[in-house]
């Protein structure tokens, strides 16, 4: 049975998403530098404010970019299947009613409100077509899929032979009857958790952050100034206003976010699963470490 392969553009996507995630990792050194140097004022809560934007959005363009590459598109006799990062969806040809350029639409299609190059994803309503998912790398040349309970938009490279070979394994037939299938990564999430050990190492991980963040910030009033690393001749660096503490508890939750999205990547995989649990296991013993690098930093003199 031939399967046929029709990949989305990617390097356009490729070009602007490496371009962002670069600009967000050159904000985060730069405001962990100026964090490290400024005293208390509005360029220190800037920088600050800065840096966690960028840290709550790198993950995310991660993502995306990881999607931009492993985004395809297959066709067969039996179904048509859309992977989009960890989103997949298996669609038989039984239950797809019709395969259509946008174009083709009486009245427009609406584009996600938040998309990038490389990245048209999300649900947006039609008047005809109702829910429309969009997983698709471009928002030229989009083809709607449409089933009984959804319409998606994708973007293969060359939409002509796509429906071309669509209507030629249409005419075909399938040779067996299979069940349309959904994956969203949060089910690997749910899947993950109910591992015991998963959840303990997850929950071990975020108690030691939560508890280090409450903990700098009951220490930070009553402290006047703390060092912050050493000279190449052992002494400590400083001292520093006490504020410069909430970098350790910044980092340290980065990281653990860092390992527990590396983390659910191995765990899609069976035999991968070990990487995963060490991954998590390493995130929580760095956030432990932090923890101890605070209790040092608050009891060494300056």
């Amino acid at each position: 049975m031939s399967v046929l392969q029709f990949p989305p553009p990617r390097r356009r996507g490729l070009l602007v998403h490496g371009f962002v995630i670069l600009a967000l990792i050159t904000l985060i050194i730069l405001g962990i530098w100026n964090i490290s140097r400024f005293n208390v004022g509005t360029i220190f809560i800037l920088n600050l404010l800065l840096m966690l934007a960028a840290f709550t959005l790198l993950p995310l363009m991660g993502y995306r970019a990881y999607s931009v590459i492993q985004g395809n598109y297959t066709l067969d006799r039996e179904r048509i299947t859309i992977q989009w990062g960890l989103r997949y969806e298996d669609l038989p040809l039984s239950d797809i009613e019709w395969v259509r350029s946008a174009l083709d639409l009486t009245t427009p299609l609406p584009l996600p409100r938040f998309r990038l190059p490389g990245s048209v994803l999300g649900f947006r309503r039609h008047p005809d077509l109702g829910v429309v998912e969009f997983l698709a790398s471009e928002t030229r040349n989009l083809l709607l899929i449409a089933t009984a309970k959804r319409v998606f938009a994708i973007s293969p490279a060359d939409p002509i032979i796509f429906v071309r070979e669509f209507q030629r394994f249409i005419e075909l037939g399938s040779l067996t009857s299979m069940p349309a299938r959904s994956i969203y990564p949060s089910f690997i999430i749910a899947r993950a958790y109910d591992s015991a050990l998963a959840r303990y190492l997850w929950l071990s991980g975020l108690f030691l952050n939560i508890g280090l963040i409450i903990w700098v910030s009951l220490l930070t009033p009553n402290l006047t100034r703390v060092p912050l690393g050493f000279s190449p001749y052992g002494e400590p660096l400083g001292p520093f206003p006490p504020l410069r503490l909430l970098l350790l508890p910044l980092l340290s939750a980065s990281s653990f976010v860092v390992g527990w999205l590396a983390g659910l990547f191995f765990y899609r995989q069976p035999q991968q699963q070990i990487i995963a649990f060490i991954i998590w296991a390493s995130s929580s013993l760095t956030s432990l470490l932090f923890l101890l690098a605070v209790l040092f930093t608050i009891t060494t003199p300056i």
